[in-house]
């Protein structure tokens, strides 16, 4: 990313980890414009204010996979992949999803106030969704980010469920030189570092597997996990045995019906979530007057 964009980059620090998801895609304008001028025969002026007010959807700001006229492309020159134009036509929406709760809704909304209110800059759209849904959009954002040819994934997913699940302690700082993570066979709640080790207490250790399993299984050959690759079959059977299952209550007998219900004590259920979109259209707005400079002349 240029450095210009990086010093536009929104300030986020003051959110605890995994409250906030960052999405980028590029817009073609030449595509947007040339519909405006030569399919529907508007003047260049008419156009430009009509694009100026365009305001697109969050699933079109955030689809895993962009739809014309928008696009994704880690190119420093990327061209237009429908119509060829260079990157002076494009324009860029970085769109942040924060979710709601005690632990956001301060820092929320002390950067919304902080937002320029001029010419619609920022927009700010409100949805609902649910616990679940968060849960596995977050394993997919993180499995997509991890490393699975080396093993130093297992201890990045570990550190990812932990920062989730207690957003006020320093991971960084804990697992900084850290070499391995253990199960405690002392503690009954929490984690401890010794050395180069942490040590988890048997029901978060337990949580971990279950994370790493599930971001990394596969149909045929299971999950990998700080205990080696795990079938479904074999890592409920784990979980069993260890006492996991009858602390949380999971007294099911048939595997899928277990997993269900770990699934649902990691989310703590399916209720409603609120999600709160910050659409950065600065970019966009600069390069509309660009390109309606170019149309004008």
């Amino acid at each position: 990313m240029p450095a210009t964009q990086k010093r536009r980059e929104l300030d986020l620090t003051d959110f605890p980890p995994g409250t906030v998801s960052e999405y980028a895609t590029l817009v073609c304008l030449a595509c947007i414009f040339d519909i405006f001028t030569k399919q529907l025969g508007l003047a260049p002026r008419t156009a430009y204010s009509e694009v100026k007010r365009h305001s697109p959807s969050v699933q079109e700001l955030t689809a895993p996979q962009a739809m014309r006229p928008y696009f994704d492309s880690e190119e420093k020159n990327p061209h237009c992949p429908y119509c060829n134009a260079a990157k002076r036509w494009h324009a860029r929406f970085d769109t942040y999803r924060i979710e709601g709760g005690k632990l956001t809704d301060a820092a929320r909304r002390a950067l919304l106030k902080s937002l320029p209110k001029a010419e619609d800059q920022f927009q700010v759209v409100e949805t609902k969704s649910d616990r679940r849904t968060l849960f596995f959009e977050w394993l997919d954002a993180l499995g997509r980010r991890l490393d699975f040819e080396t093993d130093a994934w297992l201890a990045d997913a570990a550190r990812a469920y932990l920062e989730r699940t207690e957003p006020k302690t320093n991971w960084a700082e804990v697992f900084e030189g850290l070499r391995a993570v253990r199960r405690s066979q002392r503690l009954e709640t929490g984690w401890e570092r010794d050395g180069d080790r942490l040590f988890l207490a048997p029901a978060l250790y337990n949580d971990v597997l279950f994370v790493q399993y599930l971001v990394s299984r596969s149909h045929k050959y299971g999950g990998r996990t700080f205990e080696g690759r795990l079938t479904l079959m074999e890592l409920v059977r784990r979980l069993r045995y260890s006492g996991h299952l009858d602390a949380q209550g999971i007294t099911e007998r048939d595997q899928f019906d277990v997993l269900e219900k770990l699934v649902e004590h990691m989310t703590g259920g399916e209720g409603a979530v609120k999600l709160y979109y910050i659409v950065d259209r600065r970019d966009f707005l600069e390069k509309v007057k660009t390109v309606y400079s170019h149309y004008a002349t």
